[in-house]
């Protein structure tokens, strides 16, 4: 039986030449490791048996008690019903709190933003997504953002002739 590796992309804050991103190789009976204690631990909370999770999902209770243990993980499926079943996000299963969501900064302007009406929300959503594609287009090209271009005073009588 080998390892099977999982790569993500962690944020790194402060480290714009990896454009703010890291490779994270993790091994494989890592991430099955979180999720069967995570999963054990929701049970717990929500009160839930082995076999009352498998047939609110639609599994044999073997199924579950091996994803607790930590012997198989669930397909995408699978996953997805658990979380759904759970009340949690499928991130949650997955990662711990440091390792997806925003830095605690942008989290507070967040939790500000959440609180807008929903025109300005949509303004902000808006701007975000701009910035995004600035920033994936700039990522893909592989380059720097350009240098400002200066005008000397022999454009602009082109400029002014161009805007006739």
């Amino acid at each position: 039986m080998g390892i099977i590796l999982v790569s993500f992309l962690l944020p790194l804050p402060n480290h714009t030449e990896t454009g703010g991103y890291m490779m994270s190789i993790t091994p494989h009976w890592f991430i099955t490791m979180q999720l069967a204690a995570r999963l054990v631990q929701l049970c717990k909370q929500k009160g839930l048996s082995q076999q009352a999770l498998a047939d609110a999902v639609g599994l044999h209770v073997t199924q579950i008690k091996r994803y607790e243990a930590g012997a198989t993980q669930p397909s995408l499926d699978a996953l997805k019903k658990v979380a759904i079943t759970l009340g949690v996000t499928t991130d949650s299963l997955l990662f711990d709190d440091a390792e997806r969501g925003p830095e605690d900064e942008l989290r507070l302007q967040f939790d500000v933003i959440a609180r807008l009406d929903n025109e300005e929300k949509r303004v902000i959503r808006e701007l975000i997504d701009g910035m995004i594609l600035k920033y994936q287009a700039r990522r893909w090209a592989g380059a720097t953002p350009a240098p400002a271009v200066v005008k000397t005073s022999a454009d602009k009588p082109r400029a002014r002739a161009a805007a006739r």
